[in-house]
C-alpha cells in the first residue's frame, strides 16, 4: 500500500510540483498597482469610498418594483433571461419566488414591505381588557373575603348575644 502511495506521487510531480514554489514565484500576473476595474464605474454607480461598511445596509424595494420586476421575469421566453434579468437587477431567485407567490396570493398590496422587528402580542383594547378583568377579579375576591368576615361576625354576635344592626339589602343599590 505505501509503495503504491509513492508511485503515485512520483506519477503526478508535476502536479505536486505547484504547491512547492519557491517565495518569488506566483501563480498570477503582476498587477499594476491601480485599482481592478468592475463594471460599476461603467454602469454609472460610483461608490463614495472603497472601504467596507461597519453594518450592511438592507435593501428595500417598493411594491411596485416587485411587480415589474415579476411581470418582466413571466414576459421572459427564452432559456437564460431570466437568470439575466436577476444579474441585471442584483437579485436572487428567492426574492424572485417569494414575490411571486405573494403576488398571486394577495395582488400587489402583498408585495408592500411589512414593518420590520417584534410585532405587538396585543391591541391597546385588548391591553384594557385584561387590566379590567384583573381588576373585577381581584373585587370578587375582596368581596368574598369582606362577605365571610360579615358572616364570622354575625354568628359571634349570636353567640354573645349581642344583637346586630339589620342592613337592608336593596338599600345601597339605587
Amino acid at each position: 500500500m505505501g509503495n503504491e502511495v509513492v508511485r503515485r506521487t512520483r506519477a503526478l510531480g508535476s502536479v505536486w510540483a505547484g504547491s512547492e514554489r519557491s517565495g518569488g514565484e506566483r501563480s498570477e500576473p503582476k498587477r499594476s498597482g491601480e485599482p481592478a476595474q468592475t463594471v460599476a464605474p461603467q454602469a454609472g454607480m460610483l461608490r463614495a469610498g472603497p472601504e467596507v461598511l461597519e453594518r450592511p445596509v438592507r435593501r428595500r424595494f417598493t411594491a411596485a418594483y416587485k411587480a415589474r420586476i415579476v411581470r418582466e421575469a413571466d414576459a421572459c421566453t427564452q432559456g437564460g433571461q431570466v437568470g439575466a434579468l436577476l444579474r441585471r437587477e442584483g437579485l436572487y431567485s428567492s426574492h424572485l419566488g417569494k414575490w411571486r407567490k405573494r403576488l398571486q396570493e394577495g395582488g400587489e398590496a402583498a408585495l408592500a414591505e411589512a414593518k420590520r422587528g417584534r410585532k405587538p402580542k396585543r391591541t391597546p383594547v385588548e391591553v384594557e381588557n385584561e387590566q379590567l378583568r384583573k381588576r373585577n377579579a381581584r373585587l370578587e375576591r375582596r368581596l368574598k373575603q369582606a362577605e365571610t368576615i360579615i358572616e364570622i361576625q354575625k354568628k359571634v354576635s349570636e353567640i354573645l348575644g349581642t344583637p346586630l344592626a339589620r342592613i337592608d339589602e336593596t338599600e345601597g343599590e339605587n
